[in-house]
């Protein structure tokens, strides 16, 4: 080309939760089919979404406002619906002049770093969600700045790790808390959200919070809104419905902003962000106008308690399968519908493998395995997907040095549950059993 196409740091933008699928898809096409890990959509996993949301959202199609532009900010209507739903709370108070809305929490996040100036730094938790940990890395032409969760307990945030990288990096200008969290199904107790608020104090930094799990947590975990807890220090939440109702491919997901009046800069970002979706006309319509309808459905809270309870005992039958085994550390998780299982240290090694019969699988991970610099847990999810046919994405793809992998929690037919699992637990086994070929 004539000139460099892309800005330093554009290559920091990846995605191994849906890059995977390439690997399965070559697998697919020799006849097998495959168990999909990888990526937390329930309507893959055949959740079903209830015949009274289905009506609501059919219902609103017949109505031709459901076919035109919504307000620039999102549907006025439901912006005041979600303000009082904060403000039911008593932590801090918005208006719906505070909601702006995007298509899906993935371009919210996108648009908030995008405006950032490069040496504007956020850090964020280690393993880390990718869309965050890109898109940060992506617009300071650098790689992310983290704080490390603590798998030894219970996956709760280093907050020593965290103060001293905070205090001596004056590049920081915020801290990014997601709770409950993605990758790991963590949810961060009252205490411990007090004491990011304390460190955001100290430091005056902003605070963001991805809570777009906020409503999915279960076996007597709930989790506290930073709403509740932030004074009048300035943040933004991130929240969507896409795992909710569920509906991902609404693509529809919003930020709250707390106090946006406390700080001249925090001011002016809220306000660039409103600026950049007005030349965007507006998010997409249908699902802001559902929202309220769905929710104020008096079908709905027993929905969501009944769902969460789902996900709940599922949680339970992966700790009875995978919690004794040999070589990981395994935590039950408490919200969002995933888990994070880290191998020991030094018990993944160069060589280690599971048997496959067919020789054009084992000639495809062959070809795989070539990658130079090769993780070593993304070698072991390699050959889980050749072997077993179960695609999970490596934890070093989360912008973590924890060697591990992510599951899910969404299968809801209980015997194929069990047996994913099952068949889990034994190739971990087999693999740190493996010899070794030099």
């Amino acid at each position: 080309m004539r000139q460099l196409l892309l800005r330093p740091g554009a290559e920091e933008l990846s995605y191994e939760i849906r890059g995977i699928v390439k690997k399965a898809r070559q697998i697919e096409a020799l006849g097998y089919s495959m168990t999909w890990e990888n990526i937390g959509d329930p309507i893959q996993k055949s959740n079903h979404v209830p015949d009274w949301m289905k009506e609501i959202i059919a219902d609103l199609l017949k109505e031709d406002k459901t076919y035109g532009y919504a307000d620039s900010k999102g549907v006025l209507e439901t912006r005041k619906f979600l303000a009082d739903l904060n403000n039911e709370r008593g932590g801090t108070q918005i208006s719906a002049e505070d909601i702006l809305f995007f298509n899906g929490l993935g371009d919210a996040i996108a648009k908030l770093y995008q405006f950032l100036i490069p040496t504007a730094r956020i850090i964020g938790p280690s393993p880390a969600y990718s869309t965050h940990s890109s898109a940060e890395a992506a617009h300071a032409n650098a790689a992310p700045i983290t704080y490390k969760l603590d798998p030894d307990n219970q996956w709760l945030p280093d907050m020593e790790d965290l103060y001293l990288k905070v205090r001596y990096n004056p590049s920081i200008v915020g801290i990014l808390i997601i709770n409950p969290d993605n990758p790991t199904g963590m949810v961060y107790p009252k205490e411990v959200l007090e004491a990011f608020v304390k460190i955001a104090e100290e430091f005056n930094l902003l605070l963001i919070t991805d809570e777009i799990y906020q409503n999915i947590t279960y076996n007597g975990i709930t989790a506290v809104p930073l709403s509740e807890v932030i004074g009048d220090r300035p943040a933004i939440s991130l929240k969507g419905i896409s795992k909710e109702f569920p509906w991902p491919g609404a693509r529809c997901g919003w930020m709250e902003f707390y106090n946006r009046e406390s700080s001249k800069e925090f001011s002016k970002l809220c306000q660039t962000l409103e600026n950049a979706k007005m030349i965007e006309v507006c998010s997409t319509i249908l699902p802001q106008l559902a929202i309220p309808k769905i929710m104020k459905h008096p079908a709905y809270f027993k929905y969501r308690e009944e769902a969460n309870a789902q996900i709940g005992k599922r949680s339970d039958w992966m700790r009875e399968i995978l919690g004794d085994i040999p070589g990981i550390k395994f935590n039950p998780t408490q919200g969002a519908f995933y888990n994070t299982i880290v191998f020991d240290e030094g018990v993944l090694k160069e060589g280690q493998s599971l048997p496959i019969e067919d020789e054009k699988l084992q000639s495809l991970l062959d070809s795989w395995l070539e990658e130079n610099n090769m993780p070593l847990d993304k070698r072991f999810v390699y050959n889980l997907l050749a072997a077993e046919q179960i695609c999970v994405v490596p934890i070093s793809s989360f912008c973590s040095d924890l060697r591990g992998f992510r599951v899910t929690l969404l299968e809801e037919n209980e015997e194929v549950f069990k047996n994913t699992f099952r068949r889990l637990g034994k190739a971990i086994g087999e693999y740190l059993k493996s010899e070794v070929v030099v």
